[in-house]
C-alpha cells in the first residue's frame, strides 16, 4: 500500500574540485526552488537510472548515487567527474509540498568543458573566499567550507551551521 508519509524526491548534488576550486552554477529565475540562487548540480532520481540496467545481484542495483551524479553532472555542466565521495545528506520540503532527500557528494573534475544547461545561467570555479561572494543556496558554503577542510586533511564530522 502506498504511503505518502514514506514518499520523497531523491536527489544526489556534487561539489566538483577542479585545480583547488568548486564548480558553482547560478539556478535560473524559472526554477520552482531557490530561483537565482547559486548551488553545486545535481537532480532528481528517476526509475529510468535503473530500472532497465541489468541488475548488481539478483535483486539490487549498486553506485546508483554515483551513476545519477555522473548523468546529472554532464547533463547540467557538460564535464566528467571521477572519485565520487560522500560528504553529508540533508532534506527540505520544496515549495510544492514535496518532501525531498538530498545526498551531497563530491568528486574530481575528469573531462570537458563546462557547457551550461538552460536550467543554469552562470558558472564559477571558487576557492572557500570567493565562494562568500556568491548568494548561495542556505547550507551549501558550509559543505564547501566541509570539503575544504577534508582537503586540506582535517577531519570533518558532520554538518553544522558555523554562522
Amino acid at each position: 500500500m502506498y504511503d505518502s508519509n514514506k514518499a520523497h524526491y531523491v536527489v544526489v548534488t556534487g561539489i566538483i574540485i577542479k585545480d583547488g576550486k568548486f564548480l558553482i552554477a547560478k539556478r535560473s529565475p524559472d526554477e520552482k526552488a531557490f530561483p537565482n540562487q547559486w548551488t553545486v548540480p545535481g537532480g532528481k532520481l528517476e526509475l529510468n537510472d535503473y530500472i532497465d540496467k541489468p541488475k548488481d545481484t539478483n535483486s539490487h542495483w549498486y553506485n546508483i548515487f554515483e551513476i545519477l551524479l555522473r548523468r546529472e553532472v554532464m547533463e547540467e555542466t557538460g564535464l566528467n567527474i571521477k572519485n565520487i565521495r560522500y560528504l553529508t545528506s540533508l532534506t527540505f520540503i520544496r515549495p510544492d509540498g514535496i518532501p525531498t532527500i538530498i545526498i551531497s557528494l563530491f568528486a574530481d573534475y575528469d573531462s570537458g568543458e563546462v557547457k551550461l544547461c538552460p536550467e543554469l545561467t552562470e558558472h564559477a570555479w571558487v576557492d572557500i573566499e570567493e565562494a562568500k561572494n556568491y548568494d548561495l543556496i542556505e547550507g551549501i558554503f558550509e559543505e564547501l567550507e566541509m570539503l575544504d577542510a577534508h582537503l586540506e586533511g582535517q577531519e570533518v564530522g558532520e554538518w553544522s551551521n558555523t554562522k
